[in-house]
C-alpha cells in the first residue's frame, strides 16, 4: 500500500495529467461549438472542485484506500470473510464499487432531496473537461459515505479502491469532455466505457434523456437496467444543455454553485 504523501502526490498528477490532455483536445478538435468562454466557467467549476478536497481532507484526512486498509486490518467485510485472493478481488471490487456509483446517482435523480443537491450538477449550461468536477460539496460528502458504507460491506481491497477512485476521477473528465472521437471509436469503446457522447446524453434538457445514461465508469450498468438512451433526440450538435427551470448564465458562478440545492426554481 502506498504511503499517503506518495498516494497523494500521484493521484494529483494523475489528475493534471488528464485534466491537461482533454483540454488540449478540446482546443483542437471540439465535438460542439464553444459559446460560453471557459474563462466564464472554469473559476466556479475548478473554484468548486478545490472547495471538495478541501472538506473531503478534513473529514477523511486519510481518504477511502485508507479506511478500506482498516476495514482489511479487522477482518471486514465479504472479501475478507472468505479467502479471495487480491486480484479477483480487487478487479471485483472496482466492477462492486462502480455499481454503487450507478445506484447512487439514480437515487440523486430519484430522490426529491437528493435531487436538489445534485441538480447543481446539471445546471452547467455547456460541457467539458470541467464538468467532471463540477459537485456541491453536500453530494461530494454524501457519495464518500455511500463509498465508505460499501467498503465496508465488501470489503474491497486498499489497492481496488484506490484504483476506483483515480479511474473515477479520469472517467468523469473524460466523459464530460467536449472532444470529438470518430464514430467507430465510439461505438467500439462505450462497449465496455462511458464515452463523452454517451454521457452527454445525461445532460441534456429534456427529462427523458436527463434520467438516463447514469454510468460514470463501466457503460454495462445501463443496458443491464435498462437505463441507456444511444442518442439524444436533437443530435449531439443541436441538442440544448443544462435544466429548463435554471437557464441563467448567474448558475455558472461560484455563489450560485453554492447556494443552489437552497433555491427555488
Amino acid at each position: 500500500m502506498f504511503g499517503l504523501s506518495l498516494e497523494a502526490a500521484l493521484r494529483l498528477a494523475l489528475f493534471l495529467g488528464v485534466l491537461a490532455v482533454m483540454a488540449l483536445w478540446e482546443t483542437l478538435a471540439p465535438r460542439r461549438r464553444r459559446d460560453i468562454p471557459r474563462a466564464q466557467r472554469w473559476p466556479a467549476n475548478f473554484g468548486i472542485a478545490a472547495l471538495d478536497t478541501a472538506l473531503l481532507f478534513l473529514a477523511l484526512p486519510a481518504g477511502a484506500a485508507a479506511f478500506a486498509l482498516w476495514v482489511q486490518n479487522n477482518g471486514w467485510g465479504l472479501f475478507n470473510a472468505v479467502d479471495v485472493p487480491l486480484w479477483p478481488a480487487a478487479v471485483l471490487g472496482v466492477a462492486l464499487l462502480d455499481l454503487v456509483i450507478y445506484a447512487q446517482h439514480v437515487l440523486l435523480h430519484k430522490s426529491p432531496l437528493l435531487w436538489r443537491i445534485h441538480r447543481m450538477h446539471h445546471t452547467d449550461l455547456e460541457l467539458d473537461v470541467s464538468s467532471g468536477v463540477r459537485f456541491h460539496p453536500l453530494e461530494i460528502l454524501f457519495s464518500m459515505a455511500v463509498k465508505l458504507a460499501a467498503i465496508l460491506v465488501i470489503g474491497a481491497p486498499p489497492e481496488a479502491v484506490l484504483l476506483f477512485e483515480i479511474v473515477l476521477n479520469a472517467t468523469s473528465m473524460f466523459n464530460h469532455a467536449n472532444i470529438n472521437l470518430p464514430p467507430a471509436a465510439d461505438r467500439l469503446l462505450r462497449r465496455i466505457i462511458v464515452t463523452p457522447d454517451m454521457h452527454r446524453v445525461h445532460h441534456s434538457v429534456r427529462r427523458a434523456e436527463t434520467d438516463s445514461n447514469y454510468g460514470f465508469n463501466l457503460s454495462c450498468w445501463d443496458r443491464l437496467f435498462r437505463t441507456y438512451t444511444a442518442q439524444p433526440g436533437d443530435g449531439h450538435l443541436a441538442m440544448k444543455l443544462g435544466l429548463n427551470e435554471f437557464p441563467s448564465p448567474q448558475e455558472l458562478k461560484l455563489k450560485s454553485l453554492l447556494t443552489q440545492p437552497f433555491r427555488r426554481k
